[in-house]
């Protein structure tokens, strides 16, 4: 249970725990560093930068110790600005009732490590470095050898105060390549109802890292097993065994996992869109002739999007990323297209967001079977940098209102903006260089005109 610490985690344990270790053992106070950052030392990590620390300081005391700390929570946790970072102290405590079955209804100020150390998720998470030695109740460092995932003491309570560690439990699988110990994921899978209980925002946060995973498809089929994805994303989950066609050689649901997967994007948006991309298919999937087709599923699949995306609580912003990725993925890349051709598809997808479409084109061909790239697709690449040269709004021209005054000598109105509009509907079909000298001369054609 209690042991000197390894040599081997010595040395990377940061500079700023030793400095807080000090501190507390000056003053008189017991001190342990906990969770994830303990975790990760034996894991042999190194630069450790979440730091989570519990005493049996009082929240009054700490602060004591730390004269730019603050504390605005009931929970204990006293935050000290450290650098760029933000360091965590919490007295210990024990919890009683979990009525929304994510906060305690009630906490009581710990007096023993024990107290605070069996109360938390995983045993993995449940071991806690002190100044002078390594304590792990929980057989933690037992189950970091076996790769194991396990809930500290009964996994039906565990799961009962927060739901979320149902999550939470297939993201440390997924990012450790950890098993989940079969009575673990045996209450797991009775209990994934609870999720109903988590905020949109909540679920966010873990899918989110869930998605960024380069284990992302383990991770994904541990939550179809456990059927979290039965509560989380039910539309997904209807791609479960759906064939395609053509170049396809996957059904819906693996080839949506796949794609994300290898699509290239470190932006959640982009790999919430991408894994998307295709759920509209089986809305309104048809068998015509034999052939099974999907027309339109891109339309279906940005409505479900948005309902997706509203329930995770997503920004404004974020909200239009995922629907017009979604909405646009289906582009054509033929060689015979016109630069208007091209220009309304810069127009719907937004020049802010075409880096982000090609990185969900690129895992959707890797994520069918298809190579990397193709000839079309990179004479593509190259006529969007050369049309985005082109002017896309009337203030783009080379000329602007002020010029039109001057020339026309007329007052501010709205023959200002019919003749920019006129001149700019010119340069837009390519009939019209945008070239000031020109664009000039064309304002005094109006001259004729007036």
């Amino acid at each position: 249970m209690s042991q000197s610490i390894p040599e081997k985690i010595k040395k990377n344990i940061p500079n700023k725990t030793l400095g807080i270790f000090n501190k507390f053992t000056q003053a008189g106070l017991e001190i342990y560093l906990v969770g994830g950052a303990v975790r990760d030392l034996l894991l042999g990590q190194k630069n450790i930068t979440n730091l989570d620390f519990t005493t049996n300081a009082t929240p009054k005391e700490i602060q004591t110790l730390f004269s730019k700390s603050f504390y605005d929570n009931q929970y204990g946790t006293v935050k000290i600005p450290y650098k760029n970072d933000v360091i965590e102290i919490t007295t210990y405590r024990c919890e009683h009732g979990y009525s929304d079955f994510r906060h305690p209804d009630k906490i009581i100020w710990g007096k023993t490590l024990e107290e605070d150390l069996k109360r938390r998720d995983f045993t993995i998470n449940a071991i806690a470095l002190g100044p002078l030695k390594l304590i792990d109740l929980f057989d933690g460092q037992k189950d970091l050898k076996s790769k194991l995932i396990r809930c500290v003491g009964n996994p039906d309570k565990r799961f009962g105060e927060d739901a979320l560690r149902i999550l939470r439990a297939i993201r440390f699988a997924t990012r450790l390549e950890f098993e989940i110990e079969p009575k673990t994921f045996t209450v797991l899978t009775k209990n994934t109802s609870l999720l109903a209980n988590i905020s949109g925002e909540r679920i966010r946060e873990e899918l989110f890292k869930i998605l960024l995973d380069e284990n992302i498809d383990r991770g994904f089929q541990l939550m179809k097993e456990a059927k979290i994805l039965d509560q989380i994303l039910p539309a997904v989950t209807k791609g479960y065994g759906m064939k395609q066609k053509g170049h396809h050689i996957w059904n819906v649901w693996k080839h949506s996992v796949l794609a994300v997967k290898y699509c290239p994007s470190n932006d959640p948006i982009v790999k919430l869109a991408t894994l998307l991309h295709d759920v509209g298919k089986p809305v309104v999937v048809k068998n015509i002739n034999g052939e099974r087709t999907f027309y339109n599923h891109e339309v279906i699949g940005a409505s479900i999007a948005r309902n997706i995306g509203q329930r995770l609580r997503l920004s404004n912003k974020g909200l239009d990323r995922l629907i017009r990725l979604v909405r646009w993925h289906q582009f054509s890349v033929s060689e015979k297209q016109t630069n208007k051709a091209i220009k309304r598809f810069i127009r719907h997808v937004g020049k802010e967001n075409i880096h982000d479409m090609l990185d969900l084109r690129t895992g959707d061909r890797l994520g069918s079977g298809a190579k990397l790239t193709s000839w079309r697709l990179e004479k593509f690449k190259k006529r969007l940098i050369e049309v985005q040269k082109q002017p896309f709004i009337v203030t783009d021209l080379k000329i602007n209102g002020r010029d039109v005054m001057k020339i026309l000598k007329i007052s501010p109105g709205p023959k200002v903006g019919q003749v920019l509009n006129e001149i700019f509907a010119k340069v837009d079909n390519g009939t019209l260089p945008n070239e000031r000298k020109i664009l000039l001369g064309e304002i005094k054609k109006h001259l004729t005109r007036s």
